[in-house]
């Protein structure tokens, strides 16, 4: 790297608009949408996508609620032309979408277009032509004029052959293509020359996408770029501003989102950001971000695992794990304290916390995108107790008590430390269950009776120590306080019981119950153990000979 950047690169010149008023608005509702994935996403692919599988793409974005899809460039190849021709002549389009085409301002690229489009019910034809000063000096070697000339001769060849489109609805649309890299003065001026041709009204409006071809400033200068526009274009209300984001410098969805602040009223992207380079606007980003704020968008990701899978199939493409609301990853929390705070705050909400929702470390209810509680936590070796006992809960129905999980927590971080990977709720299980479970040495249980007589239960035990048969006797308030009281008779040193609780594992007859107890002995450290049986008394006499086997 330069150790003087400004030698080779400047810093992209601000807009003049000491008055800006998007800073001090809000959003409150949703943009039109367009999805250009079939479009934009296809031709950032290593490997096009072919009709069968912009088929199922189509049917799966119609399925998510778009009602506006740049479904090609059907001039540009014959999978472009007979895609389109696939989608009208098998009425594959639904009466509420359009399909928008794509076309540069060359005559016999508009005529392809056109015979692309005959029969269909809803069109938007999508104009282009680029305009920064880098592309008019390296691509076109053109002036200004010349420049817009181009722009207006491919209006007048659209406009002569709209008749031809007999029947259906047409929409006009015009992109002076790196328009984020354009003068704002001459962007208004090629655009209005466009506008002269198509003479858009408020009833009959023109979209006019305002691209962030390349990002090559920060969000707030596009933001400035488009409040400008909006207040010095003539005929705004006969004007649908759209906007079309790239991600080079990853604000691709702060641009958008500060551009719709800016007065825009349309955004063009893809699902999970597919683009040129660095990525188009991800829809589904700006679309979840108004949802969270409790602005309906207007699209369904109900079922967004479904949606991946359909986008991953189609374009070879993966999905980061670390992708805002799409990846695997984003509702998952590795670290104690994340987890801790997560587990509290839907325990919060079980009990009937807020009315909205409020839940550390997750902006929205991960169930209303088709994800799952439990895929929120996992356990690795940055993981605390509150993970773990989260896990071994949802999962498997053992709940530990507090002082319980502060006891295992660590014993099993240390074990997932060893293995140096995430483990499962059933490996968390397993480690569980030997430490606490299958402790047979040196107490082990064969027989636990009892009876009781005004409120004295007297119990018999029969145990193996170290392999060793041993009997005793003992007697108190209860079958635990008895157990506790042979024990003193039969050498053991002293000990009581600190913490008691069970519950039942499985419904049904054959339901196991698990307690857990913690015993103290005299002078000595406290320890937890458990234990299983189909008799919540004999699984409080396991517990207790855990806990002593572990001492």
């Amino acid at each position: 790297m330069l150790k003087d950047p400004s030698q080779k690169y400047r810093p992209f010149p601000p807009v003049v608009l000491p008055d800006r008023q998007w800073p001090n608005r809000v959003l409150t509702r949703a943009p039109r949408w367009c999805s250009v994935d079939l479009r934009d996403g296809n031709q950032a692919l290593a490997v096009p996508m072919n009709v069968s599988q912009k088929l199922e793409l189509f049917t799966t974005l119609v399925k998510c609620g778009f009602k506006e899809i740049e479904v090609g460039f059907p001039s540009a190849s014959n999978t472009e032309f007979t895609f389109n021709r696939r989608l009208i002549d098998e009425q594959r389009v639904p009466a509420d979408v359009w399909m928008q085409v794509l076309v540069q301002a060359r005559e016999d690229l508009i005529e392809r277009t056109f015979e692309s489009l005959v029969g269909a019910k809803k069109v938007i034809i999508h104009l282009y032509n680029s305009t920064s000063p880098a592309q008019r000096r390296v691509v076109f070697g053109k002036s200004k004029d010349e420049i817009k000339a181009m722009a207006v001769n491919g209006a007048k060849l659209i406009q002569a052959r709209l008749p031809r489109l007999r029947g259906a609805e047409v929409r006009l649309q015009y992109s002076p293509e790196s328009f984020s890299m354009t003068e704002v003065e001459f962007a208004k001026e090629i655009s209005e020359a466009v506008m002269d041709v198509w003479q858009p009204t408020p009833e009959r409006p023109m979209i006019l996408n305002l691209p962030d071809t390349v990002e090559v400033a920060m969000p707030n200068v596009y933001a400035d770029q488009i409040e400008w526009m909006c207040r010095h274009l003539k005929r705004r209300d006969a004007l649908v501003i759209s906007l079309h984001t790239h991600n080079d410098r990853s604000t691709g969805v702060a641009a958008t989102e500060l551009g719709l602040l800016a007065g825009a009223d349309r955004v063009e992207g893809t699902l999970f950001g597919n683009g040129e380079r660095t990525g188009n606007l991800d829809l589904v980003i700006v679309a979840m971000n108004l949802y969270m704020h409790g602005i309906d968008p207007k699209l369904d990701f109900g079922d967004l695992n479904a949606i991946r899978d359909v986008y991953e199939r189609c374009t070879g493409m993966t999905v980061p794990e670390r992708q805002p609301y799409g990846g695997e990853l984003v509702f998952t929390a590795f670290s104690g304290s994340h987890q801790d705070a997560i587990n509290k705050g839907l325990a919060e909400r079980e009990r009937g916390g807020p009315a909205h929702w409020d839940v550390p470390y997750l902006t929205i209810d991960p169930t209303d995108i088709g994800r799952e509680y439990r895929e929120v936590i996992r356990v690795n070796s940055q993981s605390g107790k509150g993970g773990v006992a989260y896990l071994l809960e949802t999962e498997f129905g053992i709940l530990l008590p507090k002082e319980l999980q502060r006891e295992f927590g660590p014993i099993a971080n240390e074990i997932v430390d060893r293995l140096g990977r995430e483990v499962s709720g059933a490996e968390l299980k397993t480690m569980f269950w030997r430490e606490y479970i299958e402790r047979p040495q040196p107490w082990a249980l064969q027989g636990f009776e009892t009876e009781s007589k005004d409120g004295v239960v007297k119990c018999r035990v029969k145990l193996l120590r170290d392999g060793q048969p041993v009997a005793f006797s003992g007697e108190g308030n209860g079958p635990l306080a008895a157990l506790v009281h042979g024990f003193s008779t039969a050498g053991v040193p002293r000990f009581e019981i600190a913490n008691y609780s069970e519950h039942a594992l499985s419904a049904g007859e054959e339901a196991s119950a698990i307690a857990y107890i913690q015993i103290k002995p005299a002078g000595g450290k406290s320890r937890w153990g458990a234990g299983v049986d189909t008799n919540i008394e004999l699984a409080s006499v396991r517990a207790v000979l855990s806990a002593l086997n572990r001492s």
